[in-house]
């Protein structure tokens, strides 16, 4: 009998062993995904930015107008808005566009960088039988584009005045030794392949985008929704914790694409309801212009106007800041509502879905086109 009480103890140690390396495993795979997923995302823009998208003079950056829609294209080409944003401070640090218009290109390229979540979520449903499925992980794309461009254009607004008063005299560098994360994580991978053929980067960055992704899906179990409201994840249904996850995600990671394209899986396996999301949207937008602070400050060692980028992003915070909070504490019902009946229609049929998707090529091209006119 004793002996039996013997292993008793044992057994329940080595079972917690077991569930704490099992638990460390987890979490090292997820790490080596999120990994892999930000690496094919640093391959696109790299492949992309050698192809020229951006046009560093005459018609595209003709004016706010154009730069507006310049990012806005350049960051659903690339499939990363950080491409558009990094471009768009480079050019203003050095010169080559005024400050209004780089604010305009990093505002356009906010609003397309949630295209590549629509891009996943079309994938995602290739792969996926019901209907319901589809629906959903289609609207949770719809509700991130619709979210962000309501938080950032009213923002942008806010920002614009401020950028052209009080923050129009902030005098902020970064000294020379300022590091980016993003380079000390990948630098040696974006050297290894700078003499690839950018045609060859942008389809590789894209496939192992495709193939991070699956493996992100495989390692998120089913979860029956009944048992969602039981369990600990039940506060994944309220509205603070979900604006502060969506903000520490995207702070943690850098990437709002990473932020917001793990929201398909996990919508269509049940873990949240797609209006939870809302607030989880919020402030996945505000939190990614902390990464692109970092880029404004290291753009600008050695530039022409080292200060220009800072303040570009300075007022992009406040002003979606602004917007952000107010709809978070004094419009949060009506403006989920709203949301929600918009994804509905957009979803409603698929040829509503195509006019929708077809837009947001139109508009910023039409942006483009109208600007350099002017």
């Amino acid at each position: 009998m004793s002996a039996d009480q013997d292993r008793l103890p044992a057994t329940a140690e080595a079972r917690q062993g077991r569930s704490a390396l099992d638990t460390v495993w987890t979490a090292v795979r997820m790490g080596a995904v999120l990994y892999v997923f930000i690496a094919a995302l640093q391959i696109i823009k790299t492949g992309a930015g050698a192809l020229d998208v951006f046009n560093t003079g005459g018609f595209f950056v003709h004016n706010a107008g154009s730069t507006l829609g310049l990012g806005w294209i350049g960051a659903m080409l690339t499939l990363s808005g950080s491409t558009a944003a990094a471009a768009a401070l480079g050019l203003t640090a050095t010169g080559a566009i005024s400050e209004v218009q780089g604010f305009t290109m990093v505002t356009g390229a906010r609003l397309g960088a949630a295209f590549v979540v629509l891009l996943i979520a079309a994938l995602y449903v290739l792969r996926r039988g019901t209907e319901g499925r589809r629906r959903a992980t289609l609207s949770t794309a719809v509700m991130a584009l619709a979210i962000t461009a309501v938080i950032y254009v009213p923002g942008a607004l806010i920002g614009l005045g401020l950028l052209e008063g009080p923050i129009g005299s902030v005098r902020l560098a970064a000294p020379p030794s300022f590091g980016n994360l993003i380079d000390v994580l990948y630098g040696w991978m974006l050297n290894a392949i700078a003499a690839w053929p950018p045609w060859l980067l942008f389809v590789g960055g894209v496939a192992l985008l495709a193939l991070s992704f699956k493996t992100l899906d495989a390692m998120v179990p089913e979860v029956d929704e009944s048992r969602l409201r039981g369990s600990r994840l039940a506060w994944l249904q309220r509205k603070w914790p979900m604006f502060l996850l969506g903000l520490a995600v995207v702070v943690a990671t850098l990437s709002v694409s990473v932020a917001l394209t793990v929201l398909v899986p996990l919508v269509a396996k049940g873990y949240v309801k797609r209006e939870n999301l809302i607030p989880y949207i919020v402030g996945a937008d505000l939190g990614t212009l902390v990464d692109k602070l970092l880029v404004a400050f290291i753009v600008g060692i050695g530039a022409a106007h080292p200060e220009a980028a800072v303040r570009i992003i300075l007022a992009e915070i406040a002003g979606t800041a602004t917007v952000g909070l107010i709809v978070m504490t004094l419009l949060y019902v009506p403006f989920r509502r709203a949301v929600w009946r918009f994804q509905r229609r957009v979803t409603a049929s698929r040829t509503s879905l195509a006019l929708f998707t077809a837009s947001l090529f139109l508009v910023p091209l039409a942006t483009i086109g109208v600007s350099g006119l002017v």
